[in-house]
């Protein structure tokens, strides 16, 4: 009940997006059903069959990388102070927000399963449609239950799990009181407390001696202010060690409900992924060049090997590994060589949203290099672009797109008070629209190239 709650009175900007993962789960569902209706068409040809559903997994992976990333954008699930004390923790808002991604999800799988069925002229009593093959319909065949149920739960679960687990609730690490473990003084090893200067055991009584007399020491003095300075020359004051403000009259102080879900803080690494992302693509495209100088071009009317579909999948993902430290770099190479403001700027912003924007710009670029194969290869005597092969590459192409757009989204939400900062300061709102545009063409500028190198690098085994 507090899932359909909070999706009723979401903005309309939530309902547009959970809208998109609705039709992307009847794109899919609807997809799953055809590989179902081909098999029961053909039990003789199992082995096609089975590589028709194998495909579906991309459309399938594009649907849940699209259902997370609506997911960790949704307003109403995010945790806030208070919210605790009524029972709606951050465990309890990942469930929520898991379950409304089933309910989007499982809205589209119901309308796939209406679509096939009116297809089949099931519900009408009338003929079939014949804009799509009666073998991948089924046409005047019965329908398992079990395989067809199967099938449409497919998309709300795999979703409703990512979405789980992206939003798991994380406990807070706070950071380390002492000094990391290792050889202390005189050689005995153990956890230090802190890290000594050069004679400070020489003062003799230094140890005993300062307590007491910042202790005896009037307030304010100058004998107070030396006694509060330790052996290593730390200033030991109150303002050091600050206190939490006083609550309100009749009011009791209690503590917030921290942000577990996975945020901008702590940022990782972005860099450290770059080396596996470039090892994971240079894998992808060998397993597509043995591929394709291993087999022929497929025959119209039938789908690419599946090892092909491997060889695509480990270049998408090693392009998703490599987009964000590909785009720390770009943001780096942005403020080389004596920057201006608007380089410096927009230099420092791509290097704060790389973890954000990477990664989706990484699978955009692998869905664009597939379409530029597709488009240069599969064409003219080769493979037969049908109405669900085109329904499958629109469902990638468009979840991977709306998936970076929502991203670009995210992140400007979270620089909203920096910018507020910046025109506050007296920052014309041209700087910052030129900064944008910058960052634009220097993301461009970087993975235009790479995908078009990925592209012809992957259609070269193929093009015999």
């Amino acid at each position: 009940m507090l899932a359909l709650r909070l999706t009723r009175t979401a903005h309309l900007a939530v309902h547009l997006r959970r809208l998109l993962v609705a039709v992307a789960s009847a794109g899919t569902g609807f997809l799953l059903l055809c590989a179902l209706g081909h098999a029961l068409s053909h039990p003789d040809a199992p082995g096609a069959s089975a590589l028709r559903l194998a495909w579906c997994t991309a459309p399938l992976a594009a649907t849940v990388y699209l259902a997370v990333a609506v997911a960790r954008t949704d307003p109403g699930t995010r945790p806030r102070s208070g919210l605790s004390a009524i029972g709606l923790g951050p465990g309890r808002l990942m469930a929520v927000s898991a379950t409304t991604t089933a309910l989007s999800a499982a809205l589209g799988s119901a309308a796939a399963l209406f679509l096939f069925l009116h297809l089949r002229g099931d519900l009408t009593g009338g003929r079939p449609s014949g804009r799509v093959s009666a073998d991948a319909l089924a046409v005047g065949q019965s329908l398992p239950a079990p395989a067809v149920l199967t099938l449409l739960v497919l998309v709300p679960a795999f979703a409703s799990a990512a979405v789980a687990h992206t939003l798991r609730p994380r406990d807070p690490r706070p950071a380390p009181t002492t000094a990391p473990r290792g050889y202390g003084r005189f050689g005995a090893y153990g956890w230090g407390k802190a890290r000594e200067t050069f004679g400070a055991y020489g003062r003799f009584g230094s140890r005993t001696a300062q307590p007491a007399a910042a202790a005896a020491a009037p307030a304010g003095s100058r004998a107070a202010g030396e006694a509060r300075v330790g052996a290593g020359g730390a200033l030991r004051t109150q303002a050091s060690a600050p206190q939490p403000p006083a609550p309100p009259d009749g009011a009791t102080q209690t503590p917030d409900t921290p942000d577990t879900r996975p945020g901008p803080t702590p940022r990782p690494q972005n860099t450290t992924s770059l080396p596996w992302g470039i090892a994971v693509l240079a894998a992808g495209l060998t397993v597509e060049t043995y591929t394709g100088n291993a087999s022929t071009a497929p025959a119209p009317g039938t789908v690419p090997s599946a090892g092909v579909l491997i060889g695509w999948v480990l270049t998408a993902l090693g392009l998703a590994l490599a987009g964000p430290g590909l785009t720390h770099l770009c943001g780096r190479l942005l403020q080389a060589v004596r920057p201006g403001a608007l380089r410096l700027l927009a230099g420092r912003v791509l290097m704060e949203e790389s973890h954000r924007v990477g990664r989706p710009l990484g699978v955009v670029a692998a869905v664009a290099a597939a379409a530029y194969v597709a488009a240069t290869v599969y064409d003219g005597d080769g493979w037969a672009f049908g109405p669900l092969a085109t329904l499958g590459a629109l469902l990638v192409a468009g979840c991977t797109v709306a998936t970076l757009l929502t991203a670009a989204v995210a992140a400007k939400h979270a620089r909203a008070d920096t910018t507020d900062a910046l025109l506050r300061l007296g920052a014309p709102p041209a700087t910052l629209r030129g900064a944008a545009a910058v960052r634009a063409a220097a993301l461009l500028a970087l993975f235009g190239p790479l995908t078009l190198v990925v592209a012809v690098l992957a259609a070269l085994p193929l093009d015999h």
